[in-house]
């Protein structure tokens, strides 16, 4: 027991956005101090990681066959259980490398999506027991997200929050630090970009890889027409002849190939408020929908939204980082910390 009080006073306690995409660390007293994307590269014939994060994700589709690019959540879950854990210890080390600490045993509160089953829920907890943590405390995202953005969730008032990640988009009406209604569907922002590859694929005979299509996304994506006509390069492989190609993609034809999942989430959201107590929806109309997440940046998107609903939308402040932010308020905050996990606190051996 006195090491491990010892080991915990050397080690700093963190939130962890843990997604899809990419991971987001708040360290405690210092703020954000980790982006990486939740890509890990192994090598398979000593099972050793090579790397993790950006320099991973650079390898995607380059790589060896030795070489294994993992992505260890789908839809915002683990898995792979041993790689999640090794990324997760590897970003622990890296929180705590420039601290007299060996053996670090933080404490960590990590975001999860809405509707995860218990097995989903434990399988997170245990990655990151084993990867050193000394407790862990789970939190829906909905939730992180409208704390960092600080909504006032804690009001018996209702704060309806779209978070829009890489693997899942959440969708919920807060009041009262509890979720009154809420959705969460297995479609976001790697959608989005499987949605561009098939496209270009269906249209023009042209496979092209994530990372492209990622880059379309970001560069000429729109839900909207903005005003004016966008277009970019993009280069491939040709499906007729095998041989590498190029093309010319305009925001017209991504528009096209997103409005699918775009309509979905919008339906989504649309069940969810339609479940919404009448008093509740009162709120909403007044006060909004507040829109977080990597997803939210697609241009037009709120503004979509809000001819869609008749509803006032806005995007939170740096929505990639609100969910991390939200759990390194919780990190420094234990008494809210208590009235909003979701799992039971599970120290360590």
């Amino acid at each position: 027991m006195l090491r491990k009080t010892i080991l915990k006073k050397f080690s700093h306690d963190i939130g962890i956005d843990l997604g899809t995409s990419s991971t987001l660390v708040y360290v405690k007293g210092k703020g954000i101090t980790i982006s990486e994307p939740s890509v890990v590269a192994i090598n398979t014939r000593n099972d050793q990681i090579v790397a993790v994060g950006s320099d991973a994700k650079s390898m995607l589709g380059k790589s060896p066959k030795h070489i294994s690019i993992i992505r260890p959540l789908v839809s915002g879950v683990v898995s792979d259980f041993e790689v999640t854990e090794k990324m997760l210890k590897y970003f622990i080390d890296k929180v705590h490398q420039e601290s007299f600490s060996l053996l670090p045993r933080p404490r960590m509160v990590i975001g999860i999506p809405l509707e995860v089953t218990e097995v989903e829920r434990k399988a997170v907890v245990d990655a990151a027991i084993s990867a050193g943590a000394s407790e862990v405390f789970l939190i829906e995202e909905p939730m992180a997200a409208a704390i960092g953005a600080r909504l006032p969730v804690q009001e018996s008032v209702a704060s309806l929050i779209v978070d829009m990640g890489g693997g899942t988009t959440n969708i919920a009406v807060i009041s009262m630090l509890g979720a009154v209604t809420w959705k969460s569907i297995r479609l976001a922002g790697d959608e989005f970009n499987r949605n561009i590859i098939s496209y270009i694929r269906e249209q023009f005979n042209l496979l092209i890889g994530e990372t492209t299509a990622e880059e379309v996304k970001i560069s000429i994506g729109s839900a909207l027409p903005t005003g004016e006509k966008m277009d970019m390069i993009v280069r491939g492989r040709d499906l007729l002849s095998g041989l590498p190609k190029e093309l010319v993609v305009n925001d017209l034809q991504v528009r096209e190939a997103l409005m699918r999942s775009v309509r979905l989430i919008i339906d989504n959201l649309k069940t969810v408020i339609e479940n919404t107590p009448p008093e509740l929806t009162a709120d909403i109309y007044e006060r909004g929908v507040a829109l977080s997440g990597g997803g939210a940046l697609l241009k037009g998107l709120d503004q979509l939204i809000a001819q869609e609903t008749q509803i006032p939308v806005h995007v939170v402040d740096d929505p990639l980082t609100s969910v991390v932010r939200g759990t390194g308020i919780l990190i420094e905050d234990d008494t809210l910390l208590k009235n909003v996990i979701v799992n039971e606190t599970q120290p360590s051996i």
